[in-house]
């Protein structure tokens, strides 16, 4: 992403949704940025995305900065425009109702016309596929979790996904908790109506915010590599992370999550409230 008006273009796009309250964002906000993004910017965006790595130890592309910040800046386009399908926690005001909503259809060809494919294939439940969204809770705590409705599609851009598809499970608690896997803070993740989200762009200024890498997922025939961009281990760990097992840790990069209380609830709400948003994964890579 080379120029400044290509650099820019995410960015300007998440400006204008969040000036638009009104219903018809799609044709009043998105068609004519998408006019202007057709020009050359998708073209630019998917020679870019195939030069991302496939596997863990390829070197970036000098220009795979931008890239990576570009690739957030859209991923928070369409965090604000998920919030349209997801589950209100009670029924008063809530402050993300000011972002303008698309349909499912228009959520699909704004990105289609991205380059990028949809799918909501749901055979089989597979976190790097899916993000669970609400957890119906079966009475056998050993039953595997199993999809009953996708609730927005995921995304591909080449070889990287680029979001997951929403999905609402059933599932036993050994599995996926109820309250835990659908309402923990989610990381890698700009908002969701429903739960906290934990990104590094918290806490940064106006600008800065908008340097935050995204997080490259790949899935090649030798299998899926998470966090590829990254090289650390899950050995290395926060305080807060120290307290979750091996088996957890590796949850939580798989799922972004947490999907079950941790077994040592007791030492992590020793350390406070905000235990749960604490976590740092964003350095471990897993294949």
């Amino acid at each position: 992403m080379d120029t400044q008006d290509t650099w820019v273009a995410a960015r300007e796009l998440f400006r204008d949704l969040s000036d638009h309250p009104g219903p018809d964002a799609f044709p009043a906000v998105v068609e004519p940025w998408l006019r202007r993004a057709e020009r050359e910017y998708v073209g630019v965006l998917a020679e870019d995305v195939a030069r991302l790595p496939r596997s863990p130890g390829e070197e970036l592309d000098e220009r795979a900065a931008d890239l990576l910040w570009e690739l957030y800046a859209l991923s928070r386009v369409s965090d604000v425009l998920l919030l349209a399908f997801q589950p209100r926690l009670d029924q008063g005001s809530d402050p993300l109702d000011g972002w303008p909503a698309v349909t499912r259809a228009q959520y699909r060809e704004l990105f289609t016309r991205l380059g990028m494919a949809p799918f909501e294939q749901a055979a089989a439940f597979d976190p790097f596929l899916h993000e669970i969204v609400e957890v119906e809770q079966a009475a056998d705590p050993d039953e595997p979790i199993s999809v009953t409705e996708v609730v927005w599609p995921g995304l591909w851009h080449g070889h990287v996904l680029f979001g997951r598809a929403g999905v609402r499970v059933r599932a036993g608690v050994r599995h996926a908790e109820r309250g835990v896997a659908d309402r923990a803070p989610l990381y890698w993740t700009y908002v969701r109506r429903h739960r906290p989200t934990v990104d590094l762009s918290q806490g940064w200024g106006h600008n800065s915010q908008w340097r935050t890498d995204f997080r490259v997922d790949v899935r090649t025939p030798e299998g899926a590599h998470l966090n590829v961009c990254e090289k650390g281990g899950m050995d290395t760990v926060s305080d807060v992370d120290e307290l979750l097992t091996s088996a957890e840790r590796r949850e939580l990069l798989i799922h972004r999550s947490l999907v079950r209380a941790p077994d040592d609830i007791a030492g992590l709400s020793a350390l406070g409230e905000g235990w749960q948003e604490s976590h740092f994964p964003f350095g471990w890579q897993l294949s």
